[in-house]
């Protein structure tokens, strides 16, 4: 957690930061690396005399999934969480994408969960089951639960989950100028 100048909630930070990581998630890019290596390997050491159709369509078909593999693991690799006095933002991976905004107006709670696992969710990444909600679940551990008003939920796993739902929680309560729009 970062910590920043005092803001108009009390003790809480004005932006609070937190992050997940999955250091396996490595080893899958790293898998992911040598399947385009391979595929690169192919392409400039095969004699080409053997079928060039089939020969073709393994180097592309190697060089595509291996990018497949690496990307779809580096865009899960982390999780960041920020949220500041008006909204909440999740941004994956070394890039930041998929990255999802969440209005504070559109939140109706915050839950810890101590014990969110990715097979509950059908493994890792950003995750959707119509029975549990949206999911961005890098590693098994604790997480945030949000219920929104359109009655759906979004789980997010991010070290210190705990201080998370405490400052959404400050957030959504009315403050004496009014209630939360």
């Amino acid at each position: 957690m970062k910590d920043h100048p005092r803001g108009e909630h009390g003790s809480h930070p004005e932006v609070w930061t937190g992050r997940a990581s999955n250091r396996f998630q490595w080893l899958l890019a790293l898998g992911g690396a040598a399947i385009v290596a391979l595929g690169i390997e192919l392409a400039v050491d095969s004699a080409w005399t053997s079928g060039i159709a089939a020969l073709v369509m393994a180097v592309v078909g190697c060089i595509a999934a291996g990018l497949l593999v690496l990307f779809l693991t580096l865009a899960f690799v982390h999780v960041a969480l920020k949220v500041d006095t008006d909204s909440l933002e999740v941004r994956c991976g070394h890039v930041g994408v998929p990255r999802r905004r969440i209005p504070l107006s559109h939140v109706a709670g915050a839950e810890f969960d101590a014990h969110v696992n990715p097979r509950q969710w059908g493994g890792w990444g950003y995750r959707w089951r119509p029975e549990k909600g949206t999911a961005v679940v890098v590693r098994r551990g604790e997480g945030v639960v949000l219920q929104l008003w359109d009655g759906h939920t979004f789980t997010i796993t991010v070290d210190d989950a705990e201080a998370a739902v405490r400052i959404i929680r400050d957030r959504l309560r009315p403050t004496a100028a009014g209630p939360v729009r």
